[in-house]
């Protein structure tokens, strides 16, 4: 009787050792787990403020862009009145205000093509870091 008694021992302290360690092992994983989550955590919190970075900048990029603009347009227009008032007849005065207006749109839809440019490569910018973390994630969860 003694050997069944000790049998059942060890069995039971097997079957405890092994869900100690299966428990163990479990507990380890879920931690690993949860540490991985959080490395992707941070890593996009990251990407969005580089992602608001960027295109803060390019706000400010464009708004520099336009002030600039702006401050050259009205010195052109100031130009221009001060030109226009001097014409000596009607004939000079429409063909200098068809000069002006000729010269200010062409500068015009040259500005627009700049801001063109800002806020596509904005937008690039600002989509690159959320783009890489994206790509991250597929390739995690197609390895997996």
């Amino acid at each position: 009787m003694a050997t069944a008694a000790e049998t059942a021992k060890a069995t039971a302290e097997r079957f405890a050792e092994t869900s100690n360690q299966a428990f163990k092992d479990s507990v380890e994983k879920s931690m690993a787990t949860f540490a991985d989550i959080n490395s992707h955590a941070k890593r996009n919190v990251e990407a969005v403020v580089a992602s608001v970075t960027a295109a803060t900048k390019g706000a400010e990029t464009l708004g520099a862009q336009a002030l600039a603009f702006s401050k050259k347009s009205v010195e052109d227009q100031m130009a221009a009145a001060k030109t226009l008032s001097g014409a000596k007849s009607l004939q000079e005065a429409v063909e200098l205000q068809t000069t002006y207006a000729k010269t200010s749109l062409d500068a015009y839809l040259a500005e627009v093509n700049k801001w063109s440019d800002i806020v596509s490569g904005s937008v690039r910018e600002s989509l690159r870091p959320i783009n890489e973390r994206v790509s991250a994630a597929v390739e995690q969860f197609q390895t997996r």
